[in-house]
């Protein structure tokens, strides 16, 4: 009878299951990088979840209505932009608290979202379906020729995002409004529209982690299927310490998981001599299990920026 050792060794030695966790990373790489962005800034964006449920349903409708794919993942964007916009407007225009303006964005997004979907679709028992983007069969990589186009997006950005934070002067401006604003306002630079542009970017990336679900991972919008991805990719920027190149391996490290725990279930549930007969419920808090446990690890060494979620006015010291 095969052990559970010898279970989780012949899946590590599985490319599929490679393929799966590669996949399943991709909307909390791109969720995670605009978080990243946000909060380099200062700022702190909750709006996530509800953004990508926008973004999702936006990039989903655009292409059902005629649109190029990739037409659909720039209105995911654009959606994202404009719920950045209003949260940028509403904490670093107004000053109010990061928080509650991050909560309410999250849901006003889901039910514009949902209020949306039910005036488009007002009689329709199942999600209408679109045809996503196909992987890159193409490309001489094993495991990433079975991914789609937004998958090779997300991987390409993290290199770029950490260069523009870390290699340009524009990264530095952002970079400094997020450590010591009364600093970069010495400098001549504009924080608040710094701050604004960053979670404006920020957001974009949020919209299109969600198209990824509706234009790439299925072919229909359906609710709940952000399902808490976004409150993990705020997770993941403190386990990450506010780098991209530890994002994506934070990324990583929980699709790995979330991955191990599907096909764990479905040797549960397949019955025969592999089953484990565990309940299933401890399959499905191993991700996150062991999510809290590495951020209780590494939270204590996190250097975060130290002007998130304060406020600033110009002239202030």
């Amino acid at each position: 009878m095969p052990t559970l050792p010898g279970q989780i060794a012949d899946l590590l030695a599985s490319a599929p299951f490679w393929v799966a966790v590669l996949r399943i990373a991709t909307p909390l790489v791109l969720g995670t990088l605009g978080v990243l962005l946000c909060e380099r800034a200062g700022v702190l964006n909750l709006g996530i979840e509800g953004i990508m449920v926008a973004g999702a349903f936006g990039g989903w409708l655009a292409v059902y209505q005629g649109a190029p794919l990739w037409g659909g993942v720039l209105a995911a964007a654009v959606v994202g932009m404009a719920f950045g916009l209003l949260h940028g407007w509403l904490t670093v225009k107004l000053a109010l608290s990061q928080h509650v303006s991050g909560l309410g964005i999250t849901l006003l997004a889901t039910s514009l979202a949902s209020y949306a979907y039910r005036v488009s679709f007002p009689k329709v028992e199942s999600p209408p379906t679109i045809t996503p983007f196909q992987p890159m069969s193409w490309l001489p990589v094993p495991v990433l020729s079975e991914q789609t186009p937004l998958t090779l997006l997300a991987l390409l950005l993290v290199p770029a995002v950490g260069w523009l934070l870390l290699r340009t002067p524009l990264g530095l401006a952002l970079r400094m409004v997020g450590e010591n604003p009364s600093a970069a306002e010495g400098q001549g630079l504009s924080v608040a529209r710094l701050r604004i542009a960053a979670v404006v970017a920020g957001s974009a990336l949020m919209g299109v982690a969600g198209a990824f679900l509706t234009l790439a991972a299925f072919d229909a919008f359906y609710f709940n299927m952000v399902n808490g991805r976004g409150w993990v990719c705020v997770a993941l920027v403190v386990f990450a310490s506010w780098r991209p190149g530890k994002a994506l391996l934070g990324a990583l490290l929980f699709a790995f998981f979330d991955a191990l725990q599907l096909r764990l279930q479905q040797a549960d549930g397949s019955g025969g001599e592999a089953a484990f007969h565990l309940p299933y419920q401890l399959y499905l808090m191993l991700p996150y299990a062991m999510a809290i446990v590495a951020l209780v690890v590494v939270a204590r060494r996190a250097a975060y920026p130290q002007a998130l979620m304060k406020p600033y006015r110009k002239g202030e010291r």
